[in-house]
């Protein structure tokens, strides 16, 4: 069925973004917010906007209650959940379902199936996808444990089976390490997800975050739209995502994003999704999925031409996807910088008021943001205030356009990391796409000592 009102159960960027593909495609839209959220650009721009609690994520955009009453009194027939907050939820999806809404997003299984790391895992072997050698699933400390942990190889990591941001998560480096740490791990992820359970693979010591953007029609149908490399992070927090990856082949691009489609088909997956990899020494092996639009989707746009936020609403109607796998062309290069509203060099956010705003414009650059002159940037949520994203025909001209645009970008009145991208941009390994995910981290820490000295 056709949708014809869309409420948005986000805020910010995203929740700018879907309604701008909502009102491009002639359906109107609901916008939720907190109290701290009234004067938001979502907010002013959409059709109809209905508060639903305090400030607090969990008694406003967690609340479930107050987003289901919001679409019924305002007549709207779908949601589209955007990322974090409840875009994973499983509870959500069959709830929004079970109002006679639609759910923008995957079936409700799929998202209980590739939110439990341990499910994911047995399921994405059982979809033929490369996989780190680890448990078959849960583990817990024993003579077992030991036994699995001397053949995986040391050193290993335990992970939270709920949850992610690094959270309940601990590499092991011996046997004389393994009960404690393992300890700390489910301690960490009873307390972050309420969820003491957790799982071993094998710790790769330094590779690439390689993520392929996936879609289905829900009816086994399928397609990939390429890679991200995700690589550049800190404390597994992404901060700058660029595509194609600067060390995957055309051939390697085509035969893994192949192997990516081939599952989501057998799955009979609906909507977008991201198939997560680490890859080291040419090899790929699966970490997660993601069964939402993501914060860096937009780069991927840029270098095929297909808008994800549209075809996920095409494909929540229920209609067929609108481009077969040989109708895509990768072409070109982009990057993403995630504008956060925190210090440069301490990362503590920094609230406040812009009291000037100027995006960066020209060809092939783009700003996903709720900014304008005038708004407070509030305390209580997530400190990315903005994504700046730009495309070339060459990696090397597009590094040139996003440093062009970096300078041009004018954030006033609070602190943001622009010149963390700046200086990301202007060293060698960065400009030679040779980095790997621990590499932030220690060009950071080198930073740090420069400064001391």
């Amino acid at each position: 069925m056709a949708i014809e009102k869309l409420l948005i159960a986000n805020r910010g960027e995203i929740a700018l973004r879907i309604h701008r593909a909502s009102h491009e495609m002639g359906i109107k839209t609901v916008a939720v917010h907190s109290t701290a959220d009234a004067d938001a650009m979502h907010v002013r721009l959409a059709d109809e906007a209905v508060c639903i609690g305090p400030p607090a994520a969990k008694d406003s955009y967690l609340n479930i209650p107050a987003i289901i009453s919001a679409a019924e009194i305002t007549g709207a027939d779908a949601i589209h959940p955007g990322y974090g907050f409840l875009s994973e939820n499983e509870r959500f999806a069959e709830i929004i379902e079970a109002h006679d809404m639609i759910f923008v997003g995957p079936k409700p299984e799929h998202i209980r199936t590739m939110g439990d790391k341990v499910e994911a895992k047995r399921t994405a072997v059982a979809l033929g996808l490369p996989v780190v050698p680890g448990s078959p699933g849960a583990v817990t400390y024993g003579e077992e444990c030991r036994k699995m942990a001397e053949e995986i190889g040391y050193p290993v990591l335990i992970k939270a089976a709920s949850g992610g941001g690094g959270r309940g998560m601990k590499v092991v480096p011996d046997a004389d390490s393994l009960e404690s740490l393992m300890g700390q791990a489910s301690s960490e992820a009873a307390a972050a997800f309420g969820d003491p359970t957790v799982y071993m693979e094998k710790y790769l010591g330094n590779p690439r975050h390689i993520e392929f953007q996936i879609f289905g029609d829900g009816r086994g149908n399928a397609i990939h739209l390429g890679e991200r490399d995700c690589s550049l992070q800190r404390r597994h927090q992404k901060v700058l995502e660029e595509a194609p990856s600067p060390i995957i082949s055309a051939e390697e691009r085509a035969r893994m994003g192949g192997i990516c489609a081939d599952a989501m088909a057998k799955m009979s997956y609906r909507g977008a999704g991201t198939i997560e990899f680490l890859w080291e020494n040419g090899e790929f092996f699966f970490i997660e999925m993601n069964t939402r639009i993501q914060v860096e989707h937009p780069v991927t746009e840029m270098i095929t031409g297909f808008d994800l936020v549209r075809e996920q609403i095409r494909i929540a109607g229920g209609r067929d996807l609108s481009v077969k796998q040989e109708d895509l062309e990768f072409r070109g290069h982009a990057m993403e910088c995630r504008i956060n509203a925190e210090d440069p060099r301490t990362f503590l956010p920094s609230p406040g008021k812009v009291t000037n705003y100027h995006a960066a414009g020209g060809m092939h650059v783009r700003v996903d943001s709720g900014l304008y002159a005038g708004y407070s940037i509030p305390p209580y949520y997530d400190s990315m205030i903005g994504k700046l994203i730009v495309y070339g025909r060459t990696r090397e001209s597009c590094m040139m356009r996003m440093r062009r645009a970096l300078e041009e970008m004018v954030i006033a009145g609070v602190k943001t990391n622009i010149p963390l991208h700046q200086a990301l941009l202007a060293d060698p390994d960065v400009i030679h796409g040779d980095y790997t995910i621990k590499w932030l981290e220690e060009w950071l820490a080198k930073q740090d000592e420069a400064a001391k000295a």
